[in-house]
């Protein structure tokens, strides 16, 4: 019998880690990590000070409700109505452990062995590692070449067994931001179809539109179709704190509170305390860090002549991502660890984010660009133009 963890993959950021074991590099060519998008600097100092401060209560350090702290889950509700035009209260909040265990609970509140979740491809490779895990099929919807999923072709791919379409936007791996009028279309076929849709948005802090990235949640009967999931750890650089949310119709958080009292039994205080304080406190300065993000996507556009000129194309940039296309023979999967070994550069190939069956995974690349600055990205790309390796046959000469 096959366990569990034996129907998926290896953990993606772990493999290409071991990529490094045994490589040197020169001082004047150090490496360039543009594998994983977590913040690798720590919070800011104020909001390290309320941390401290936190581990004088005694609370902090028992158990706490199992959604969440109350005080966390009405802030939150408050924020999320405002930002969205819409309705959200705390009794649709769920604090979770992380967003990854956001979309787990989900999964297990929704589905059952042998149902079935529509993926857009490229997808992000936790979440088809967690339906592995459950005995969920990931049904691939692939996204062309604006990686932007077309409702209609999720349409064709709907089974009696589906439960779920589950979006990611600004996506990972992608970087695109979907367009409002694309999730309105996913909602409505949500909706008309009796299936859940799920809208991950992690990376909601550092979308480039100044308004509302959609109206969903202003519709009143939202919460009969959609789940959304939501990470503190990027906004307040809470990654090692593990704080996500999830907002849904009360109905649910009554499912997804077993999960969550099985697995963890509540999310971190101190991490939940950070995620407060850090949504009362520190508006300007995420303001700030959104923009320095927004930069940083800026100089990956203003710096791919320099290898567009050599074939590359960037398929999708924002957030934390750039995907791009490369023009070289081998598969991504092969370049990937030659990038190391010959340029310092660590990325993940676009193997790691699609079906084994699919092959224009093996000619992408993401990027996770949060933790490089504009030098860094200018040192990138001019590593990226001096590959010379075979390029791949045009198709028109094939």
């Amino acid at each position: 019998m096959t366990s569990r963890t034996k129907t998926t993959f290896a953990p993606p950021v772990m493999e290409a880690r071991r990529w490094l074991d045994g490589v040197t590099f020169p001082d004047n060519q150090p490496l360039i990590n543009v594998s994983q998008a977590a913040p690798v600097d720590p919070p800011p100092a104020p909001l390290r000070a309320a941390m401290a401060a936190a581990l004088d209560l005694p609370e902090t350090h028992l158990y706490g409700p199992v959604l969440g702290l109350p005080a966390l889950r009405h802030e939150l509700a408050a924020q999320w109505s405002a930002h969205y035009h819409g309705i959200a209260t705390p009794d649709q909040i769920a604090i979770t452990s992380g967003c990854n265990q956001a979309f787990a609970a989900t999964i297990a509140s929704i589905c059952a062995e042998g149902d079935e979740v529509i993926l857009p491809t490229p997808w992000y490779f936790n979440h088809k590692m967690w339906l592995d895990m459950s005995g969920v099929t990931a049904v691939p919807l692939p996204t062309g070449a604006d990686l932007i999923p077309n409702p209609t072709a999720a349409r064709a791919l709907i089974t009696p067994k589906t439960r779920a379409i589950a979006l990611v936007t600004p996506n990972n791996p992608g970087g695109v931001e979907y367009p409002a009028e694309t999730l309105s279309a996913f909602f409505d076929l949500a909706r008309e179809t009796g299936i859940k849709l799920i809208v991950d948005e992690t990376y909601r802090d550092f979308d480039s539109r100044p308004s509302p990235p959609h109206s969903l949640l202003s519709d009143v009967t939202w919460g009969n179709t959609l789940i959304q999931l939501y990470s503190f750890s990027k906004a307040y650089r809470l990654t090692g704190h593990r704080v996500g949310a999830i907002i849904a119709n009360q109905d649910l958080l009554s499912e997804i509170e077993k999960f969550l009292d099985t697995v963890a039994i509540c999310p971190s205080q101190l991490g939940q305390r950070a995620a407060l304080w850090g949504l009362q406190n520190l508006r300007d300065w995420l303001a700030g860090e959104r923009a320095e993000i927004l930069d940083r996507r800026a100089a990956i556009e203003d710096h791919m002549p320099l290898i567009a000129a050599n074939g590359w194309r960037l398929m999708g940039c924002g957030a934390y991502f750039a995907y791009l296309e490369h023009p070289f023979a081998e598969s991504s999967a092969t370049l990937a660890p030659k990038l190391v070994q010959e340029i310092g550069v660590l990325a993940l190939p676009g193997t790691m984010f699609t079906p084994a069956t699919d092959p224009s995974g093996a000619r992408q690349f993401r990027v996770a660009f949060a933790n490089v600055d504009r030098a860094g990205i200018e040192a990138l790309f001019t590593r990226l133009a001096s590959l010379d390796w075979p390029l791949a046959t045009p198709v028109s000469a094939a």
